[in-house]
């Protein structure tokens, strides 16, 4: 935390002196709200709901976000480990499947500590890392047998897209090498009576006037790490946030937009997540 590494921005600012770098994230952690979730994909949210805990703050602050409040305002309390591993352990007592680390990339450090402390005092799920896919590939292999489900948000290829909407023109590369990392770890998702266990989840957020990105973002899937993906090919994009002073994204995407997508992941043999 005094030289931060955590991601592929390399900011490299003493967060224990009081320093941010991208981000925005402090040295202490910030939890923007904890609970059972239900609107999860149906493997994390079984009958008793995925145990999340929202992060604020993030090292990618799409221009589009559709948590903004949460990513780039930071709107959330801080706690001390002490206390993320008491969420842990009340998410568990509550009944939900897993512990479900929403944004968790600028956090890593606290958050491994405290999934020490909870797991010494009895915690037993199994640990979701939902992301945005802007990881530090070296971070990600030394978190290895730590992490039972990887959940990646591939959000674009394009380099174009990823400087305009993300200000990392080099996301698309990044995120691949991650993907097929995560996958070398944990695998296919495993379900198991209906509930997920171990493996990779993988999301996308279809955008408004990028179906031949998305399509590539398939066929990477596909061809690159497995057609046993669990693929959620989403379609819940509004223009939220600064969405609007992009034109071309300022609308949703259509129903023909979304379903070619679907379309095409299928004729590649993609079968697990969308649709279902």
């Amino acid at each position: 935390m005094e030289e931060c590494l955590l991601c592929p921005r390399m900011c490299g600012v003493n967060r224990l002196a009081g320093e941010v770098g991208y981000c925005r994230a402090p040295a202490q952690l910030v939890v923007s709200s904890v609970g059972p979730h239900f609107g999860e994909e149906p493997p994390l949210v079984g009958w008793g709901g995925s145990g999340t805990i929202f992060l604020t703050h993030c090292n990618l602050r799409c221009v589009f976000c559709q948590n903004f409040e949460i990513s780039h305002l930071g709107q959330g309390d801080s706690v001390d480990v002490e206390g993320m591993a008491g969420f842990m352990l009340w998410l568990q007592e509550r009944g939900c499947h897993n512990i479900n680390f929403v944004t968790p990339t600028h956090y890593l450090p606290q958050i491994l500590h405290a999934l020490y402390l909870a797991a010494r005092r009895g915690l037993r799920l199994p640990v979701v890392y939902n992301c945005g896919g802007y990881e530090s590939l070296e971070i990600i292999r030394k978190i290895k047998g730590l992490i039972d489900i990887y959940m990646p948000d591939i959000k674009f290829f394009d380099s174009n897209a990823c400087a305009r909407y993300l200000h990392a023109p080099h996301y698309g590369d990044v995120v691949k090498g991650v993907v097929k990392e995560m996958h070398a770890q944990v695998g296919d998702l495993v379900v198991e009576g209906g509930l997920a266990v171990r493996g990779l989840l993988v999301r996308h957020l279809v955008m408004p006037g990028w179906v031949e990105d998305s399509e590539r973002i398939m066929e990477f899937i596909a061809e690159e790490v497995s057609l046993d993906t669990y693929v959620n090919i989403m379609f819940q994009y509004r223009p939220l946030y600064r969405a609007r002073d992009f034109p071309e994204i300022a609308r949703r995407p259509s129903l023909e937009e979304y379903g070619e997508v679907c379309r095409y992941a299928r004729g590649l043999g993609l079968r697990r997540g969308f649709g279902e």
